[in-house]
Formats: structure tokens, sequence, C-alpha cells
């Protein structure tokens, strides 16, 4: 069983980064076709999608995000981070790792995704 799980701070100032990691067991995230993404819910709001690492190393964003986003792989580690920079209130939201069997851009369930993370919490506040 695919097991993915989010770790990073909860709580991050205003325009500092957010960095999460997510660290992948029972699958390596090198394998082919799968990509490896970051998913976001305000509180109140919908899913977004952030952005994604392919198994080739391969990074997409999304263009609403992609100014402040980067999404980077240690295979070593078997791990894929989420850097977001510049945060605001707004960012305040579950943050899920997951993977997709190819590139999704338009999220519209969790169940899009075969296999992710429980999600965690991060609080954008002073």
């Amino acid at each position: 069983q695919v097991q993915l799980q989010e770790s990073g701070p909860g709580l991050v100032k205003p325009s500092q980064t957010l960095s999460l990691t997510c660290t992948v067991s029972s699958a390596s995230i090198r394998t082919n076709p799968y990509y490896w993404n970051w998913i976001r819910q305000p509180p109140g709001k919908g899913l977004e999608w952030m952005g994604a690492i392919a198994y080739s190393g391969s990074t997409f964003y999304s263009p609403s995000l992609k100014s402040r986003t980067s999404v980077s792989r240690d295979t070593s580690k078997n791990q894929f981070t989420l850097q977001l920079s510049s945060v605001t209130p707004e960012d305040t939201a579950v943050y899920y790792c997951a993977r997709s069997w190819g590139l999704i851009r338009n999220v519209r369930s969790l169940t899009d995704f075969d296999f992710r993370g429980q999600g965690t919490q991060v609080t954008v506040s002073s």
C-alpha cells in the first residue's frame, strides 16, 4: 500500500516561506508515469491544485501560484517538497500531497488521486 505523509510547520508568519515535505513509502517517486502533487483547501473553499513534479523530475505549476511556488524532490529519501514564498493569511489551508496517473491540473475531488496524505493544516498568522 502506497503511503504519503506531509510534514512541516503548522504555523507560518506572513511574508515568510512555507515549506512542506511529503515522504512516500512503498512506491518510488521515479516510477513512470506517476506525478506527485501538492493540493490545498482553504477554509470554506474548494480544492486548489498547486503544482506537481513528474517521475522524470519535470515540474508543473498552477499559473496563479507559479511566481511563488517551487516543487522539488530528493530521490535518495523518496521525498518531494513544496515551497510557497511570501505567504499571506489567504494561504491558510489544509495542504495535501498526492499521487496521480498523469498530470492533473483541474482538481475536482481528492478521489482524482489514487493515493494521498492525510493533509496538514498550515496557518499563516503573526
